[in-house]
């Protein structure tokens, strides 16, 4: 039986190159596989996977409005789609996450979604917050703090590295605007930003 997954973690853990990774293994053996990405994704080349360590796959960007399943659908009724791999899913509106569910239960087809689990302020996305509760598998992917413990947040900081506590809860970066940092490390810079 085919499976929705959630592969959740902060910045620099590894999810684009998990992804990648799961992508040649399927086509290794000779499957089909389709990939999605957030076309709101601007650090890199349009409608492209990539990961920090070099790997970079084509995707198919998707919007808000985009209908994944329909896409998926028509693809499988032409060549089986053995797995749809998903990049960005914390930017998966509620509807998609449904449609991505209804692929792994009614065509059979196993979704595997990547994404942050929160934003810069410890709150969670409405992708993410529809895939832990309705995947079939929560799997969490690490990353270390500067502390040398497992960072689970994501800090937004400024040119100078300082800590933001304001603002929309999507801007586009990476290591130049984010620090994946424990809890406790979180905590303590975003409450010295808000004082």
């Amino acid at each position: 039986m085919a499976k929705l997954y959630f592969y959740y973690a902060s910045m620099n853990a590894g999810k684009s190159t998990n992804l990648l990774q799961a992508d040649f293994n399927y086509r290794e053996r000779g499957m089909r596989t389709m990939l999605f990405t957030a076309a709101i994704d601007t650090r890199g080349e349009f409608g492209a996977i990539a990961s920090r360590i070099g790997l970079e796959k084509r995707a198919t960007a998707f919007e808000p409005e985009t209908d994944i399943a329909a896409l998926v659908l028509a693809a499988h009724a032409e060549a089986p789609v053995a797995c749809v791999l998903v990049d960005e899913a914390q930017f998966l509106s509620e509807g998609q996450v449904t449609q991505l569910a209804r692929l792994a239960d009614m065509a059979g087809i196993p979704v595997l979604a990547y994404g942050l689990r929160t934003d810069f302020r410890g709150k969670l996305f409405p992708g993410s917050a529809a895939l832990l509760a309705i995947a079939d598998s929560l799997v969490e992917l690490k990353s270390v703090c500067e502390c040398g413990r497992k960072a689970t947040m994501n800090l937004r900081v400024d040119a100078h590295g300082i800590a933001v506590a304001e603002g929309a809860q999507t801007e586009i970066g990476g290591d130049d605007r984010y620090v994946a940092l424990c809890r406790r490390h979180f905590m303590e810079r975003l409450s010295a930003a808000e004082s």
